[in-house]
């Protein structure tokens, strides 16, 4: 067997599974075993439930109930409705989609429930989708750990599982070239089956590191405008002192100082590279345009590049309002890969001419027929959304440019300087005076109906909500909510005279383009998404969002994200509703309720992060990592920075050759640094 074998190849793959795991970009054996396990279950001992189990996941030993089973539809949904028995309690099970249950299951047998127990206000115990073993299967898996992939729809975690067992140790895997006390082969094995807690720990932390120099030594080495001399020198123009003097508000003091940074920069003689961090609604577009405004009048072109349509779009409106209303003499143009072949053909004619001094846009500002007449100034909105290799795409289209990122993620200023390298960083940390305050809650599964309440209340005042799941349908893990179902469980909930639709990374871009669009246009009432919505637009009648399994995100993606409302001048809520009621986690939530400040909210999930949190917190795919996360693993990204500093010095070229040479080989990553 070999690893460039297709995964057909496999026994028990047909074309139909085949099919599933190429949903995955799953094609061949090299593929499969580097499809990591996002998660590890383990099946711990039968226990008999007590008040204290709340929220917390259990596996129980029961019987089922004589003529106990019932079902009901609702929507697209049937309901499956069954008593369970242990130690004469009765544990009240709630299962979707499966109806075939009440013929499998049998009141004369013994099985096992696992699933989140939940205890009613009468002491009453219940489970929502629980899994079901007989109690022989579940002996059989009991105290091991087994892992939990990342699927699609039609492919089973044990079919995953089965393929990988098969391949795992029948190839050749090659190894990284980096020093560590486990090699690169050995770890991959061990990141899918792992003999106890402590060596899949070990087994972690080796893949985490080659992650991370992977991502280190991608962007360091392309990371080099910062020293470049600027052809020409750009002087302060009247044109931004007027704008600033004419605007119906004053800078914060941090929009300020971050201005002043970039106004030296671009004045300096020397090419730009600055990073702009600073809240969801911290003013970060203002200080862009002013920006584009200094740099176009000093009669050249630039760039502001942003990562939907939407958004770009919006931008494109906002500073064309800003553009009339100020008299400030741009001449600005929209660029989009939805435009028509006419419309881009003539827009690039104009843009090649120099009638343009500002483009906006998605990527179809770096395509190869884009050719700029004099550009030296790129500007990304939400920069991790650009790989290195597509900003190095456009500022190659000029002799010199200025670069300023821009990013809503707060990041602990002491990861900040490791991950951005040599880019100097500037941080917009005070909010507008006129915001107001997000209210927060933070709340249990108990007061989801009040929180249903509460959204249709808002709904008929004219406002708009948006509800929050971690996963896009039912199968990557049952103990989650996922958007599929819950957008069609709230229609139900909410009535037919509410207009309910959701939206996740897997649609194609044009239909997340329309429901985003819908959305701001007020067609849509509720927005059920996953965190992609985290990159999104001013939609100023959204006052309310829920976030559902709060307590499965990073504190400063659930800042984020909560950053999505409170956009215009009502009064926004977000409710933060967890599964999970322990006392770490409302530790953990509570930050958000006593600060809206995204750098101390970063600081403190860096804080109170810790090895109990490798499973529960998911990321939001900052940077593209697979499993490595800036806070759990604070410890092994300095590691990887010193490793990086040491290899990359003159007098060690041979062993970085050797490095990044082995580091292609092994093409751990399935996602490409240089193009996240």
């Amino acid at each position: 067997m070999n690893i460039t074998d297709d995964i057909i190849s496999i026994k028990g793959v047909g074309e139909k599974t085949a099919t599933c795991f190429h949903k995955l970009n799953i094609f061949n054996i090299r593929d499969l075993i580097f499809h990591i396990p996002r998660s590890f279950t383990l099946y711990e001992g039968p226990v008999i439930p007590t008040p204290s189990d709340n929220g917390e996941t259990k596996a129980v030993r029961v019987y089922f109930k004589m003529n106990s089973f019932s079902s009901v539809k609702k929507g697209h949904l049937n309901i499956s409705h069954v008593t369970a028995v242990c130690n004469g309690k009765n544990i009240y099970l709630s299962i979707f989609n499966m109806p075939y249950l009440k013929k499998q299951l049998k009141t004369d047998r013994e099985y096992v429930i696992r699933g989140t127990l939940e205890v009613g206000k009468q002491g009453a115990f219940s489970m929502l989708q629980p899994a079901i073993f007989t109690y022989e299967q579940y002996e059989e898996i009991a105290g091991t750990l087994l892992p939990q992939y990342p699927l699609v729809k039609g492919l089973t975690n044990a079919a995953v599982t089965k393929a990988v067992r098969q391949v795992i140790d029948a190839i050749d895997i090659p190894d990284d070239g980096l020093i560590g006390d486990t090699d690169f082969a050995s770890a991959l094995r061990s990141i899918h089956f792992p003999q106890d807690m402590d060596s899949f720990i070990g087994a972690r932390k080796r893949i985490v590191f080659h992650e991370f120099v992977s991502f280190l030594l991608q962007m360091r080495s392309d990371n080099n405008t910062g020293n470049i001399a600027f052809n020409e020198m750009m002087v302060e123009t009247a044109q931004t002192t007027r704008l600033l003097e004419a605007l119906p508000y004053k800078l914060t003091g941090a929009q300020q100082k971050c201005w002043a940074d970039i106004l030296k920069d671009m004045t300096s003689g020397k090419c730009m590279n600055r990073m702009i961090q600073g809240d969801v609604g911290s003013g970060k577009t203002i200080i862009a345009f002013l920006a584009l405004i200094l740099n176009a009048s000093n009669a050249h072109q630039g760039c502001l590049m942003a990562p939907t349509e939407v958004l770009a779009k919006q931008h494109f409106e906002n500073l064309c309002e800003l553009n009339d209303r100020f008299g400030i003499g741009l001449k600005p143009v929209l660029l989009l890969g939805s435009m028509s072949a006419k419309a881009k053909n003539e827009s690039y004619k104009e843009i090649e001419n120099g009638e343009h001094d500002v483009i906006i846009g998605t990527h179809a500002v770096f395509q190869k027929k884009v050719i700029y007449k004099d550009l030296t100034l790129v500007i990304t909105d939400e920069q991790h959304r650009f790989g290195v290799k597509q900003r190095e795409s456009i500022i190659e289209k000029g002799d010199c440019v200025h670069l300023m990122v821009m990013s809503a993620t707060p990041i602990p200023r002491s990861l900040a300087m490791i991950v951005y390298g040599d880019t100097s960083i500037s941080v917009i940390n005070e909010m507008p005076v006129n915001r107001i305050p997000i209210k927060n809650a933070v709340v249990g599964r108990g007061y989801r109906r009040k929180a249903y309440e509460f959204i249709n209340d808002e709904i008929k005042k004219g406002n708009q909500a948006y509800v929050i799941c971690p996963q896009v349908e039912e199968g990557e893990d049952s103990d989650l909510e996922n958007v599929v179902d819950y957008a069609a469980k709230l229609e139900q909930e909410l009535g037919p005279a509410i207009n309910i639709a959701f939206l996740h990374g897997k649609m194609s871009t044009d239909m997340k383009n329309r429901i985003m669009s819908e959305f701001k246009d007020g067609n849509i009432d509720v927005l059920v998404s996953t965190t992609v919505i985290e990159v999104g637009i001013d939609v100023k009648n959204a006052t309310v969002m829920l976030i559902e399994n709060a307590e499965r995100f990073g504190l400063a993606q659930l800042h984020q994200l909560r950053g999505r409302v409170g956009r215009g001048d009502k009064q926004s809520y977000c409710i933060f509703m967890t599964a999970k009621e322990d006392e770490k986690t409302n530790e953990r939530l509570n930050v958000l309720k006593s600060t809206n400040d995204g750098f101390k909210i970063a600081d403190e999930d860096l804080r109170l992060r810790g090895p109990g949190d490798l499973f529960g917190i998911r990321q939001s795919g900052e940077f593209g990592f697979l499993i490595g996360d800036i806070y759990n693993d604070a410890d092994v990204l300095r590691e990887a920075d010193l490793y990086v500093q040491n290899i990359m010095k003159p007098e060690n070229s041979d062993e970085l050759a050797r490095v990044n040479e082995r580091l292609n080989d092994t093409c751990f990553n399935t996602v490409d640094f240089r193009s996240i």
